[in-house]
C-alpha cells in the first residue's frame, strides 16, 4: 500500500511540474506575441503618419488618465455610467496588460 501511495504522489508531482512548465512557456510566448504586436502597430502607425500617431497617443493618454481618475477617486453612491465606466474599464485593462508584460515579457528573447 505504501508503494502505491508513493507512486501516486510522484506521478501527481510530475504532472503538476510539467503543467507549470508548459503554462509558463505559453504565457511567455503570449507575452512576446503581444509585445511584438504592440511594437509593430506603433511602427506601422508612425510610418503611416507621425502626426496622427502622436495625436492618437495623446488622446489615448487622456482617456487612460480619465479612467485612472475614475477608478481611484472616492466612491460615489451612484454607479458609473457611459464614458466614465468605459474609461475605468479601459484603464484597468491597460494596467493589467502592463503588469502582464512586466512579469512575462522581461524574459522575452525575441527582442
Amino acid at each position: 500500500m505504501g508503494i502505491r501511495r508513493a507512486t501516486k504522489g510522484i506521478a501527481e508531482f510530475l504532472v503538476e511540474t510539467v503543467g507549470e512548465a508548459v503554462a509558463e512557456m505559453v504565457l511567455g510566448l503570449l507575452a512576446c506575441a503581444l509585445l511584438i504586436g504592440l511594437v509593430l502597430t506603433a511602427y506601422l502607425s508612425w510610418s503611416f503618419s507621425p502626426r496622427l500617431t502622436v495625436a492618437g497617443a495623446a488622446l489615448l493618454g487622456l482617456f487612460l488618465a480619465h479612467g485612472a481618475w475614475q477608478a481611484f477617486r472616492e466612491p460615489v453612491r451612484r454607479r458609473r455610467r457611459g464614458c466614465a465606466a468605459v474609461a475605468a474599464a479601459g484603464f484597468t485593462l491597460a494596467a493589467a496588460t502592463a503588469v502582464f508584460l512586466l512579469l512575462y515579457a522581461t524574459d522575452c528573447a525575441c527582442l
